[in-house]
Formats: C-alpha cells, structure tokens, sequence
C-alpha cells in the first residue's frame, strides 16, 4: 500500500537486450585479380634463370630417396648415379612438366566452395603446421586436437578463408603415426571447405583420399578425374627429396589429386646468399618434383610452389615480409607462369606477438603474393613466431587485412548513375551529399566495413573502453565461435568416417608397415 501522499510508482518495463550485430563479412566467392602481375625481372632474366635451372639439372642434379621414384625416373630416361642423384636432360624436364595442366578446379564435399587453381584466381589458406598455438586468454601452448577443433572452426567461419592447410597445427596431444586421421576427419565435420592433405608417405596420402571419397559418398576410382583434395610436399633444400615426400606426391597422383611442389629455400642458408642464385636453386628443385609427379601420371593437376625467403645474417634465424621475400614471391610467379603452372606462395611473418611488426611482414608478404598473382596464398591467417605459432589473434587481424585486399580487387563499376551529375547538382557548390538522394541510395552499402578496425573518434574510443586491435581480436575470435555453424553432414557418412579412421588406427597400432604408392 502507499501513503495518499505517496505517489504510486510507475511500473517500469524491462528493455530487450539490443540484438548482438553479426560480424561483417564479405561473402565467400571466388577471387580474381584484376590486375596485371608485376613483373621485377626483364624477360631476358627469366631466361637466364631458366636456362641456369637446366644447367643445374643438368650437371650437378638433385638427390632423390626412394626407389619407386628413382626408377620412375631410370625409365623416363634420366640418368641416375649409384648414391640417388637424378639428372634430367632440358628436352626430357620440358617434355614432362609440359603435361600438366595450366588450370584445375578443387571440388570439396560442398561443391559451393569449390576452389579455381590457376590464371588469375587467388585463394587465401589458413596457417599450417605450427607446433605450438597462443591466445591472449590462455597464452602460448604445445599444439592440442581442442586447439586445432578451433582453429578449423574459426577457418569455416570467416569467408575470406579458402582452404585448410596440411594441419593447421601439430597436435601433439596425438600419435604421430595416426594425428592425421584426427585432423583429417576433423576437417571434413567441422568444415566443408578445400583442405590439403599430410602427404609424408603414401599410406597418409592415400588416408586422406580416402576418408574425402567417403565423405563425398564416391569411390577412389570416381575420384580420379576429380580433384578433391591436395598435398603440399617440401623438397628439402638444397637439392634433396626425401622418399616420404616423393611417396606421398606419387601416391596422391595415382589417384588423380593434386600436389603442390615447394622447395624451402632461405637465402645465406639453405642457397647462396643471392636473389640470382636462390631463384635458380629454387626453380630447379621445384621442376624436378613437378617431373616426378608427370612422371607418375601424366596430365594429373600440379602446383609450382615458391618458399624463398632469407635468413638474419647475424643470428641464422629465418626472416619473412622483408624486401628479397616479397621480390621472391613476385618473380616465383613470373617462373610459374613461364612454365604455365598455377602458383603457391606465402604471407608469413616473423614477429613473436601481434604487433605492428608482424603485421607489416605479413602485409609486404601478402601484398607481393596477390601482385605476383598467387593462385594459393598459404599461411595468410594466423601465422606467427615464424611459423612456430598458430595465434587465434593474428588469425583475425589477418582475416581483416585479407578481407582488406578482396574488397580493393573487385571491379570499379562507372556508369552515368555512378558518375552521380544529378547529385552533384543538387546539392551545388559548398554543399555536402550526406542526406542527398544518390547518398540516401548507397549508404549502407557504399563502402568496405571493417570487422576489426575502430574508426570512432578518440572520445568516443576511449569510452568504447580504448581496446586496442589486439584486445578487439580477442572478443572478436570468441564471437566467432560463438557464430559458427557446423556444417551438415550426413550421419551415414559420418558413421562411415569413424569406422574408417578406427579401422587405420588398429592396424597402426599392430605396427603395420607403410602403404607403399600403389595404383588403383
């Protein structure tokens, strides 16, 4: 009761929770450059580089472990001493790569995202193969399968991001002799987008085709002319090719999918301390496994790959995003394209945190990438500590930069309702075109809106709280989850994934040897 003075209080209602915005995001399409490629090195210089590569080739030869690929290569003709060295005469290398083909399609379990791979489409990949992963919740931590759920889930969620590398990272939580299996099958539950495959040896090659053909509801001999799934395999510089990557590449050709050749080159280290000279090294090794991979099924999809950076010279450490990486990525694609290959190059960093360091490398790196028309840009999401580091915070502050890029490429439309006279007429000399028309018509739609930048005014950022990009990637990465949707899986095919990954286990389990390359 209340007092005849006492006014009666009014009932307050309870205000809806304001509906939480979405991240903005560009939709998931098919990139293209519409640029030309920059080109640093004069027609002459790739000739030079070329003919110095068959020279290579030619005389000193690059060593091959494993006797399937060497005899591969005895009955192409190449000359191969007693100690693995392969030797490929210039008509015989050109004759070989010559049958690959210049472009091909990637069709994952959703045909939706499937990937262009070569001319002038641009594909942006999540980080691989990092042993370690950070977060600013919980800091730096050995890899771990929960960790890597995440990072697949986070890969799903952003447009921008094309495909999965090898592993987005070791879990090492797990067998190494059956993590693939793991992460394979994860792959195709919490995604459905491109992946690649671990391609070290042919039994985890063919484990992935596998596992992708099921997922797919075919068969391995359906998946032949169907390219559903890559390898990246590392020829280890200089000039050697270990049995477990040539195994993996053969085995993945045999059942008509595709691999991505790169040799992993660093300056002062792992070639001379030369552009010239690590170019040459480079464009070598990556031919003779291209010819490899002909060899073992002629016409079968293959990548040229480039990973040409240099090292500090004062402490070995490997550098990335500085001027000789990013000119290396720019004339690698100038060689893939005289060979008329689809291109794989990079966008790593070598900074220990999410800081201005790590994002200006990884600017340098990737900007070089798209302007080298890079079909496959790897490691554009999440890389850090030089590769040692999978973070969730640099895996944003990328997808934004990337996202940066993608809206700068797209095609400027001018016609008389974009020129805008009318506008300009109305609203006459001093105006402004806030509320004009043409304005009212466009606004929300008009320019690129960011996901993680703050264009507010300081007053304003400070009141937000004064986040800066970092502290802003960590809510926003937490959103994402939050947002994520599994993709749809049948539960038949996914019955059949679990038993087939149960199955491989046992079998490793009771030490079963290596699946050798074998043919359907």
């Amino acid at each position: 009761m209340t007092s005849k003075t006492e006014k009666p209080r009014k009932r307050r209602r309870k205000r809806a929770a304001p509906e939480k915005k979405s991240i903005p995001q560009l939709q998931a399409t098919q990139l293209r450059n519409p640029f030309r490629p920059l080109e640093p090195l004069s027609g002459d210089q790739i000739e030079q580089i070329h003919n110095a590569s068959m020279q290579l080739l030619e005389e000193q030869g690059i060593e091959v472990m494993g006797e399937l690929a060497l005899q591969l290569f005895r009955d192409a003709g190449a000359d191969v001493s007693d100690a693995g060295i392969v030797r490929m005469d210039r008509h015989l290398v050109m004759e070989t790569i010559a049958q690959a083909p210049s472009t091909f399609n990637l069709v994952p379990r959703n045909p939706d995202n499937t990937l262009v791979c070569g001319g002038n489409a641009i594909n942006f990949g999540l980080v691989s193969g990092p042993p370690n992963v950070h977060d600013c919740i919980r800091g730096r931590r050995a890899g771990n399968i929960e960790d890597y759920k995440t990072l697949i889930k986070l890969g799903q969620h952003f447009n921008v991001i094309r495909f999965f590398g090898n592993q987005a990272l070791a879990p090492t939580d797990l067998p190494a002799n059956s993590r693939h299996l793991d992460t394979t099958y994860i792959n195709l539950t919490l995604s459905d987008k491109a992946m690649l495959a671990t391609g070290i040896g042919g039994a985890r090659a063919r484990d992935a085709v596998e596992l992708c053909a099921i997922a797919k509801g075919k068969t391995l001999s359906e998946l032949q002319h169907e390219p559903t799934v890559m390898t990246n395999i590392n020829v280890n510089s200089p000039r050697k090719l270990d049995d477990s990557m040539a195994y993996g590449a053969m085995q993945m050709a045999m059942l008509g999918q595709p691999t991505v050749v790169t040799p992993f080159t660093l300056m002062g280290a792992m070639t001379p301390a030369t552009m010239a000279a690590a170019l040459v090294q480079q464009n070598a090794e990556a031919l003779l496994g291209i010819a490899l991979v002909q060899l073992t099924r002629p016409g079968v999809p293959v990548v040229y790959g480039a990973f040409t950076s240099n090292v500090d010279m004062r402490s070995g450490s490997p550098a990335f995003g500085t001027p000789e990486n990013a000119l290396a990525n720019i004339a690698s694609g100038q060689l893939a394209r005289r060979y008329n290959l689809p291109y794989r190059t990079s966008a790593c960093n070598a900074s220990n945190t999410t800081d201005s360091q790590a994002t200006w490398e990884t600017q340098m790196a990737l900007w070089s990438s798209v302007m080298g028309h890079g079909n496959f840009i790897y490691h554009a999401a999440g890389w850090l500590e030089g590769g040692l580091v999978a973070s969730f915070e640099k895996l944003v502050q990328d997808c934004e930069m990337l996202q940066h890029m993608s809206a700068m490429l797209q095609p400027i439309q001018i016609d008389l309702d974009e020129i805008g006279l009318d506008a300009m007429d109305e609203v006459g000399p001093g105006g402004h075109f806030f509320g004009c028309e043409h304005t009212m018509q466009r606004f929300k739609t008009a320019f690129y809106e960011p996901m993680l930048s703050d264009w507010q005014n300081h007053e304003n950022w400070q009141l937000a709280g004064a986040k800066d990009a970092t502290t802003r990637a960590t809510e926003l990465w937490q959103s994402a989850l939050e947002e994520y949707q599994e993709p749809e899986t049948d539960p038949a095919i996914k019955e059949a994934l679990n038993d087939y990954v149960d199955k491989r286990k046992e079998a490793l389990g009771s030490n079963e040897p290596l699946l050798e390359p074998v043919g359907l």
